[in-house]
C-alpha cells in the first residue's frame, strides 16, 4: 500500500535516510526499530508526505505520494506522532473529533458521532471525553491521538494504513499491551500498520515484519527473527543481546556499551 523505493532524505549537508526501499502491506504490523538517531522517525515522516525526499520517490497504492491531494491521502492514511501540540483549549473528545475533518461534505458526515464513540472505545478513553486535553497525561494524550486516527481512518476506503511515531513511549506497561493487542486487531480487519518502536520485544510480540535502521540505512527487513537476530542487534546497539526463556530478549548491560 505504501512503499518507499530507494528513498534518500537530506538535512543540514547529511543523510537522514540513505537509499531506503520498503513497502507496508495491507493487514499486516511493520515495527520500525533502531538505535537513536537511525532515521526511525525520519522514515516514518517521509512515508506520510512531512518530509521531502532527496532521492528515491514514495508511493501510494502504486502511485507516487506527490501524485495525490493531501484530502485523498487524509481519507486513507492516518499518522500519530510523537508529539502533538494544541495551541487553544479543547477538550479529549473535540481533539478526536479532529479526526473526521477529512470527510467533512461528504456521505460519511453522517458517521461521524459514531466514529468517535467507536474510536474512543477502540483506544480505552471514553472516560476522558469531557476532560480538558492539556491537563491530560502525557500517556493520555498519546491514547487520544491514537483515537483522533482510528475515528479519521473509520469510513476510509480499503486499505487504510496507521502510521505511529512512539506510540508506547508514554504509556504504562498496561496501557502498552492494550494498544499493542489492538494494532494486532486492526492488522487482522485489513488495516497497513506501520510503527516506530524503542521496546525490541514490542516489536517481537506486535510485528509482523521488522525493519531494522542503522546509521540512516536498513539494515534488515524481514521477519522478526530475521530482523532481530543477536548479532545484528550487537551491530545495532553495541552490546549483546540473549533470548531468554519462554521468549523474548534481554539486552547484556554489563558486557558491553558504546
Amino acid at each position: 500500500m505504501i512503499g518507499a523505493d530507494s528513498v534518500t532524505v537530506r538535512a543540514g549537508g547529511r543523510a537522514l535516510l540513505a537509499d531506503v526501499s520498503l513497502t507496508l502491506n495491507p493487514g499486516e504490523v511493520l515495527a520500525v526499530v533502531g538505535p537513536n538517531g537511525a532515521g526511525k522517525s525520519t522514515l516514518l515522516r517521509a512515508l506520510a508526505g512531512d518530509l521531502a525526499v532527496a532521492a528515491g520517490q514514495v508511493r501510494v497504492e502504486g502511485r507516487a505520494l506527490r501524485d495525490w491531494r493531501p484530502i485523498d491521502l487524509a481519507r486513507r492514511r492516518a499518522v500519530v506522532s510523537q508529539h502533538v501540540a494544541l495551541g487553544f483549549p479543547m477538550r479529549a473528545a473535540e481533539v478526536i473529533a479532529l479526526g473526521r475533518l477529512p470527510w467533512h461534505a461528504t456521505a460519511q458526515m453522517a458517521r461521524d458521532e459514531a466514529a468517535v464513540t467507536l474510536a474512543m472505545e477502540q483506544a480505552g478513553v471514553a472516560h476522558l471525553a469531557e476532560r480538558a486535553y492539556a491537563t491530560l497525561s502525557g500517556g493520555e494524550r498519546q491514547r487520544v491521538q491514537v483515537a483522533r486516527a482510528l475515528a479519521q481512518l473509520d469510513g476510509a476506503a480499503a486499505p487504510a494504513a496507521l502510521l505511529l511515531d512512539e506510540p508506547t513511549a508514554s504509556l504504562d506497561a498496561g496501557h502498552r499491551g492494550q494498544l499493542l493487542r489492538l494494532l494486532r486487531r486492526l492488522a487482522r480487519q485489513g488495516t497497513a500498520v506501520l510503527a516506530v518502536l524503542h521496546d525490541l520485544n514490542e516489536a517481537d510480540f506486535v510485528a509482523d515484519r521488522v525493519a531494522m535502521l542503522i546509521d540512516g540505512r536498513l539494515a534488515a527487513c524481514g521477519g522478526v527473527a530475521e530482523a532481530l537476530d543477536p548479532t545484528l542487534l550487537q551491530r545495532a546497539y553495541g552490546l549483546p543481546f540473549r533470548m531468554v526463556a519462554g521468549g523474548g530478549l534481554l539486552p547484556d548491560f554489563a558486557a558491553g556499551g558504546r
